[in-house]
């Protein structure tokens, strides 16, 4: 199994912070947000994670080296200067994830969350982890049904997407049919609309994480998570 990391925003709402030195490679807790992730990789027994990469994409490498010092063999994915959004990084690291269901985790986040609880196979096309509404997005995206089927329901009780998720590539096969992109290639667009594509034929499954998750959009709330990691000891949920 493969993983991909999206690390390519331009991470626009952290300047100053991000003029120099890419989101996810901010620090938290005394590492970089996406070293969090390399971690619960390796600890899942993923050996190779693709890191798609745009603004200030040489510094990943400076940073990251080759992931050995996690026990990954780290590849990244550049995009160009111009970002290819979720849904059109995810179809140009095809070629370096494979044929079988993959994770992909977005860059910018922090969580508790236990990777090891995600499916190696998940029975749809898509498999997602879910959060309680965060006060900056309290509307959510997706609802999740008692038999753990993701829909995109209008007018019930919504959570928000965590940003971690197993794929299936066939997930993002029949993107020409779904969304409209670009004429000059590479193809820029979001995955959310292949997402809700596959819910309309009941091909995603979710979960709720109870537990602690931060997206890190803002200065402030880095600084708010850099705080609370240094206070104490990350613990898993229970």
């Amino acid at each position: 199994m493969r993983a991909l990391v999206f690390a390519a925003g331009l991470g626009e709402r952290m300047r100053p912070l991000t003029d120099h030195t890419p989101k996810p490679l901010l620090e938290a807790g005394g590492k970089p947000l996406v070293a969090w992730h390399l971690e619960k990789l390796a600890a899942l027994g993923i050996t190779d994670v693709v890191v798609n990469t745009s603004w200030l994409a040489p510094r990943f490498p400076e940073v990251l080296g080759d992931g050995s010092r996690w026990g990954l063999r780290l590849h990244y994915s550049y995009e160009g200067p111009r970002p290819l959004e979720t849904g059109g990084g995810m179809l140009h690291a095809l070629p370096l994830l494979g044929d079988a269901p993959f994770v992909a985790v977005n860059g910018d986040i922090w969580t508790d969350y236990d990777f090891a609880r995600l499916p190696r196979e998940p029975r749809g096309d898509a498999h997602l982890v879910l959060v309680d509404n965060p006060v900056h997005h309290p509307a959510g995206d997706f609802v999740l049904a008692a038999d753990g089927a993701v829909d995109d329901a209008i007018g019930t009780p919504r959570l928000t997407f965590a940003g971690i998720g197993v794929y299936r590539p066939a997930v993002i096969a029949g993107w020409r049919d779904i969304v409209t992109v670009d004429a000059a290639p590479p193809p820029r667009f979001k995955l959310a609309p292949l997402l809700r594509a596959a819910m309309a034929r009941g091909a995603v499954s979710g979960e709720r994480h109870p537990g602690r998750w931060t997206d890190v959009g803002t200065p402030e709330r880095l600084a708010t998570l850099d705080r609370q990691l240094g206070a104490a000891p990350v613990q898993p949920p229970g």
